[in-house]
This record gives structure tokens, sequence and C-alpha cells, in this order.
């Protein structure tokens, strides 16, 4: 039906190929007279470029001269010419979209285009990869172009310095990983001094693997996190309680939904070896929690495929790359559980400072483009979360690679053995091999059996990932035999040895199907790169966890009826056709539960803009006087509705706890008097606690003058700001955990969420107001001549040993216990001491 409706309409796809074609013959009818410059001439360009675009030409109307100068200028520093198709990707990207182009296409040069046009803007353009080792080759390897061509080139690494982060943000492109694009974000929305942010507002991004950035990391959002107060006792206590119970007796393990329940003799039994009468009574909800991390750790996190240990410590697996995620911590108690599970040492849980998602990170730019081999199976999901559309750019040569259909035994042991004897026969040959697993387990387990077999070979998992670029570089080679988790699927070319075309090209065995189809199709596209010949054939078992969840009946029940045995393979395009199937539920699953994790930070998200917004107010010195005065007003109009609201007669009023509560904020104790208050109407009260609030605020603007008023304001409103937000980070991971349960109450979920997160959200406004208030009406500034004579009495005391120890803090000068001294902790939460931070101006 799908077919005759693009044959009846015509496909959107190919008209989009056409339009661009036609742009791609104007790029074209610029090349010969750019080939005859000077490079001096050819670079000029740039400079002209920017004139007019400061005299009102857009850069679409630059487009096809651009990509022209951008096309010789590789050609002349790299060696390397745009093919047309090539043309084709970097107008994709430059209008927003995400360009599909197969593994070998040369993606990493198709992105100059669009890079070099949108950074004319002067505003900077940020070059997204997964890894470091990808943004410090590519920054390097292309950044020869934007060189040449006078456009500045930054890189973000992982170990950088504050001058070198905020100089690499500054050029006009900016290659970085999104871990610390992200990162950066956060960071930049904690300092307390403009001058210590990196960043520029958030321009133009190309992220290079979208899917995998934009898709398959979309559920994990980035966390920075500081030291929390719990204790970490109760995670051994529960490793050791959880170790008892056995799968089915004791809980229920869905692998489908990756969810784990326990029985009620669980729970009793666990009581009782903790030493409780109810574990789910209220002052036993830390051990609840614990209780919950440790099972989902025991039944659903397996060693060497979610995790390894390493160091005494635990490192995550990223299950869609195999690549290690160093300093990554699964949230929730989930890997203080795993630490106590694997005996190595637990760490404290961290408290949330500042958490962004992916999603709403990227969704921030101006403008965002993509590219990848595999991104048109997830294109509904660009569309309604990131506004991308997917065009899949067609190839410079066809393909010639062979996918065989796929060979499905019963048992994982009859695989192993097939893909061993199949291994063998291919290597006779010299033809080159690359082995695809979907786990470091099953990467080991098929070394031991090539070694069984001599084959000679090598293996790339997260354990051995510094040597993959090595590793992946060979894998190419006549006779070369590689074993690789899904990390050989991105980022790097295999090249054909001398003499492997006639054998072939490379041959891609898969040894189990992902549940996302497009892992497996970035592992097909190793081979078959620019016209290369090359085949792909999979080999699976019923035991596999794709098709025991989700397609084995069927396939089952066919090879019963068969009267098939455990050697026998069955191969039929319906049988692949079926596992398709299964994966496109399991991805619609996925979709459906990265959808629902979004609908639920977008809440969060609208809070995070509004107080990110706020502090960067704050940080420009916006108006923060009228702020507090603004804030002032609104407390004393609570004031008023609370002691001597307008329904009451005044002589309802309560005169003594409105005093009260004004002297304990902003008015000087005794300044405001009963009697004098009783003979003002309601108006006249509200305008003299208004008075009064701002009278005492002169006084203490001249007693410490205007310059340090300013700076107070800013370093108090900041230190209220994120105190409150990093505790409302906390009650609102809180009401995420255990919203859910409305569900059995009939409510929706979401919508209760939203209402109480709104209705936390004003309460925290509400008390920043009162704690910025109260803080500037009591906080003193210790000035530094006063700071000088205090440490010259404690020196001439100390030297001269006129008293006791005892009898000095007798006699010492007592400092208000608001004031700031200068060698105390700065109350930004910098760690600094004060003079080296907040008051290093004073």
């Amino acid at each position: 039906m799908l077919g005759f409706i693009k044959r009846f309409l015509g496909d959107n796809n190919d008209k989009e190929i056409k339009r661009m074609r036609g742009i791609v013959d104007v790029i074209n009818g610029h090349e010969k007279a750019l080939e005859s410059l000077s490079d001096d001439a050819l670079a000029g360009h740039t400079g002209k470029f920017k004139e007019r675009l400061a005299n009102g030409e857009s850069l679409d109307d630059m487009l096809p001269e651009a990509f022209a100068v951008v096309r010789e200028a590789s050609r002349r520093v790299l060696g390397m010419r745009h093919f047309d198709v090539q043309m084709i990707g970097g107008i994709c990207l430059h209008e927003g979209k995400i360009a599909e182009m197969r593994t070998g296409e040369g993606k990493t040069l198709v992105a100059t285009l669009p890079v070099y046009l949108n950074a004319l803007e002067g505003k900077g353009v940020h070059m997204v990869t997964v890894n470091d080792y990808l943004a410090r080759r590519d920054s390097e390897w292309m950044g020869r172009v934007y060189r040449f061509l006078g456009l500045s080139v930054g890189l973000i690494a992982h170990d950088m310095d504050f001058p070198e982060r905020k100089l690499a943000y500054a050029s006009d492109v900016t290659f970085g990983t999104n871990n610390e694009f992200g990162f950066d974000y956060l960071r930049d929305n904690m300092v307390i001094h403009p001058q210590q942010m990196v960043q520029r507002d958030l321009h133009y991004a190309i992220v290079d693997e979208v899917d995998s950035i934009l898709v398959d990391e979309a559920r994990t959002p980035l966390i920075i996190s500081g030291p929390g107060q719990k204790s970490t006792d109760m995670y051994a206590v529960m490793a050791r309680a959880v170790a008892q119970l056995k799968e089915g007796e004791d809980y229920k393990l869905d692998e489908k939904q990756k969810t784990v329940a326990p029985s009620d003799e669980a729970v009793l039994k666990v009581e009782r070896i903790v030493g409780i009468k109810n574990l789910y009574a209220p002052e036993n909800l830390e051990l609840s929690h614990c209780f919950t991390a440790a099972l989902r750790a025991k039944a659903l996190m397996k060693r060497d495929r979610d995790y390894v240990v390493r160091d005494d410590e635990i490192i995550i697996v990223d299950e869609f790359t195999g690549r290690l995620m160093v300093g990554r911590r699964y949230s929730d108690g989930l890997h203080q559980a795993i630490e106590a599970k694997e005996g190595v040492k637990i760490q404290r849980e961290s408290q949330t400072l500042a958490s962004i998602t992916f999603q709403n990170y990227f969704r921030m730019y101006d403008k965002l483009g993509g590219m990848t081999g595999t991104a048109k199976t997830e294109e509904d999901e660009f569309l309604k979360i990131y506004k991308l559309p997917v065009v899949v750019v067609p190839t410079n040569r066809p393909v010639q690679r062979v996918d065989e259909p796929d060979a499905i035994y019963k048992t994982k042991r009859a695989k192993y053995r097939a893909v061993g004897q199949a291994v063998e026969e291919i290597h006779k040959t010299g033809q080159p091999i690359l082995i695809g697993t979907t786990s470091i387990t099953q990467s080991e387990e098929l070394s031991a059996i090539l070694k069984q077999h001599g084959v000679e070979h090598n293996v790339l998992n997260a354990k051995y990932h510094e040597k993959e670029a090595e590793i992946i570089k060979d894998a190419g080679q006549r006779g070369a035999v590689t074993i690789a988790t899904n990390m050989a699927g991105r980022g790097t070319d295999i090249q054909l040895g001398d003499g492997v075309q006639e054998l072939g090209g490379l041959y891609i065995l898969g040894t189990e199907r992902h549940e996302s189809r497009r892992i497996d199709n970035q592992l097909r596209g190793r081979a078959g790169r620019q016209g290369d010949p090359g085949r792909s054939k999979f080999y699976l078992s019923l035991e596999d966890d794709l098709l025991r969840l989700f397609a084995s009946d069927n396939i089952a029940s066919i090879m019963d009826r068969l009267g098939m045995d455990e050697n026998d393979p069955i191969e039929h395009k319906l049988i692949t056709r079926s596992i398709e199937r299964a994966q496109k539920k399991v991805e619609a699953r996925n979709f459906d539960i990265r959808k629902h994790v979004l609908e639920y930070d977008d809440v969060m998200n609208q809070q995070r803009e509004v107080i990110y917004a706020e502090r960067r107010k704050i940080l420009r010195g916006e108006d923060l006087k009228e702020n507090i005065f603004f804030m002032l007003d609104k407390i004393i109009e609570s004031e008023m509705d609370q002691y001597a609201n307008a329904k009451l007669y005044p002589e309802e009023w309560t005169l003594d706890g409105l005093i009260e509560d004004a002297e304990k904020i902003y008015a000087p104790e005794g300044k405001l008097k009963k009697e004098e208050l009783e003979a003002m109407s309601r108006d006249e009260l509200e305008e003299t606690l208004k008075k009064t609030a701002h009278e005492a605020y002169a006084a203490r603007e001249q007693l410490f003058g205007e310059e340090n008023m300013r700076e107070l304001e800013k370093v108090v409103m900041l230190r209220v700001v994120d105190n409150h937000w990093m505790e409302h980070l906390d009650r609102m991971d809180m009401l995420r955990e255990g919203i859910n349960l409305r569900a059995y109450g009939q409510r929706n979920p979401l919508v209760e969420y939203k209402i109480e997160a709104l209705d936390m959200f004003e309460a925290m406004e509400a008390a920043i107001q009162t704690d910025i208030a109260k803080l500037m009406y009591r906080v003193s500034i210790v000035t530094q001549e006063q700071q000088q004579l205090q440490d010259r009495l404690q020196t001439a005391r100390a030297s001269h040993g006129e008293e006791s120890s005892a009898a000095e803090t007798k006699k010492k000068p007592q400092r208000n216990k608001n004031d700031i001294g200068r060698n105390d902790p700065c109350p930004c939460g910098s760690g600094k001491k004060y003079k080296n931070c907040c008051g290093r101006n004073k």
C-alpha cells in the first residue's frame, strides 16, 4: 500500500534530492573560476562573504559560492574534492535537517561546507562528535581547511583548564563531544561572575552520529553532583539480603519491560534478615529505597554487559556503543547497589546540583543539523522531538555489498559452533572478517571459540578501547579477523588492504541482533563503502535475548514442524522479516519510554530556564536593587494578607505578629510601635512597612558604600538561588520517583506531577524572596581594614603570649554570625575563601 502511494504521489525524499541537485549545479558553475585563483585570493573570499552578510545578504544567497570555495580549499589543502552527493549532504545540514549518508561516504568532509558557511556569521558553530578521539582528529584534519580560509578553530577536551576552554568557545568553529558541550552549559549556569562563563549563546550545531546522541543517549540526563549526606551502610546490608533471593520464587523478572517485582514472601524474608517489622513503614523509607535498588542490581544488571569492574570501581558500559562511560554513574542509588553487590568501595550517594537531558540541551540551539548512516528508522522521533526531517542522501557509487538472510539455530551452542566453522573457512581464503557482538562477555566467548579453531584474531571491546583506532584501521587487511562490540560501528572507516577487493571485500558476521535495527545497519555498513564489494550475514539463536523475548515462538514451531535438529539452521527472508518486526516493536516501545522521560523533563526544563534566566540577570547586575525592593514589596503584601487581612476589621488584626515578622526580616528592632500602627488605615500601614524597609536598606547602603552593596546583592542572591534550586532538584527527584503510584488511584501521574511541580516551584520562589530579603538586612561586610586589624591583634597576642587560648576566645572581637570574614568560605558555594572569590575587590 505504502509503495503504491509513493508511486502515485511521488517520494518526498526524491523531490528534495532533485531540488538540491539544482543547487549543486549552481555550485559546480563556480568551480572553474575558483581553480585559477591564488591561495590568498581564494582565502580572501571569507572577508568578502562577511561584508555581504553585513550588507543584508543571507547565508542562503551565498551558499553556492561559499560551498564552491570550501570544495576548492579542501582540494588544495587535503587533496579531497567533495562529490556532488556530499554537496547535497551539506545543503541538508545547512537547512537544519538530518543527512542519512552510508558509511564511507565522507560525512566528516561533508560537514566542512555548512560549518564554514554558518561560521561566517561570527556567532560560533559547534561540531559535536561521539568521543574525544574523533573530536581531536576532526579538529586537526578538517581544521586545516577552516584555518586556510581564515577561520579560527577550537577543541574542547576533557582535561582542559578554564582559559583554554574559553578560548575554544570563542573560536569560529568549536569541536567537542556532546558530554563536554552539555556539562559546560550546566557549569556556566553555576558561576558567580559572567567572566567565568565559557560558552556563548547556542547558535548552530552539527551533531555527528546524530542517532547515537539524540536517540540512544536521550534517556540518560547529564548530572553535575556534589557529595550527599546519606550513609552507604544500608546498601551493603541490602546487597547481602537480596543475594539470598531466587528468581521465580522471590521475585518476578520482566525482561521486556526491564522491571523486577518482589513477592510478599521476599519482603518478609528481607524484613527477617534486616531485623525490622515493616519495610514500607515511613521510618524505613531509605531502607525500602535501598531494597529496590539492590534487587534491580541483582536481577537486571549484568557484569561485563552493563558494567565492568576496574580498579575497585564500577564503570558503566554504553549499551549502544560498547564504550566505557568513565565518570558516569547510575542514579537513584543503583550505582551504590551495584558497588555493594560486587564488593567494591561504596561511594556516597550524591546530591544533584544541576542536570539536563541531551534532548533539552540540543533543542536550545537556534539551528541544528545532524548526520549518520542510520536515521530513517527513527524519523518520527526526530520530527516530533527535534523538528528535524531526515533526508536519505544517495551514495556516490552503487552499493555492492551483499546482505545474506539470517541463519537461525535452536541454541546458542549450535550458533557458536556454526560461527567458528564459518570463520575458519572464510579465513582460509584470506578474506578479512569483522565479527560483531552485543556484549563484552559474548566477544570473549567467541574469542575462546576462535582460539579452538586456531584462528588468529583481535578483540575490540570496552576493556581494550585504548587500541580502538589501531585495531579498526587494520580490520580490512588480508587475513584479518576482528571481534568487536558495537563500538566498531561508528566514526572510523575500515580501508581494504591489497588484493582484498578480489576476495570479495570485508565480510561482516553478526552474532546477535540488537534491539535497534540502526545498530545492526551500522555494523553492516562497515562493509561495502564507496562501491567496494562486501558481504554480511547474521548468525542467531532462539536463545538470543531479542528472539527469546519477542520472536521465538513462531520460529520454534516452524523448526519443530520441519523436524530440524539443533545444528540445522533455518534461513529464509520471511524469518528475517519477522525479526525486523520484533525490532520495530522494541523501537516503538523505547521511543515511548524516551517520550515519557521527555514529558517529565519538559516540566523541569521550564523551571530550569526560569532559574537560569534569573541567574544570568543577577550575574549581569541588572537592577538587582530594584529586584530586591520588588521582593520586599511582595513579602510585605503577604504579611498584610496574613496579619491585617482586608476582610477583617482593624481590631481583628494581629499587629504583634506583624511587628515580630517584620523585625525578623527588614525592620530595625523597636522601629515599629504598636500604638502608632493601631491608628493607621490598612493602606497607611502597608505604606509604613514599605517605607521602613526602604529606609533601613538605604541606611545599610550608606554604611557599606554603594559599590559594596551592589556586590553583596549579587553574592547573596546567587547563594540563595543556588541553595534553593539544589534542594528543589532533590525534592523533584523524590516526587518523580513516587508519582507513578498515583495511577493506582485512577489519576494521571503526569498531570499530578505537573500540578505538584508548579506548587513546589512557586513555594521555592517565595522562599528565595524571603531568604534574600532576610540576608540583605542581616549579613555584614568585613572590610579589608577590619580584617587586617583582627589579624594583627591575633598575631600580637600569639607572639607575646599575653593570654591563654580560653581567655583569647573570650576577649576576641566577636563577629555577627551573618558577617562574611575574608578567610571564611565564600557564601556563593565555590569552595574558595571569600577574599579569593566574591570578596577579592574588598
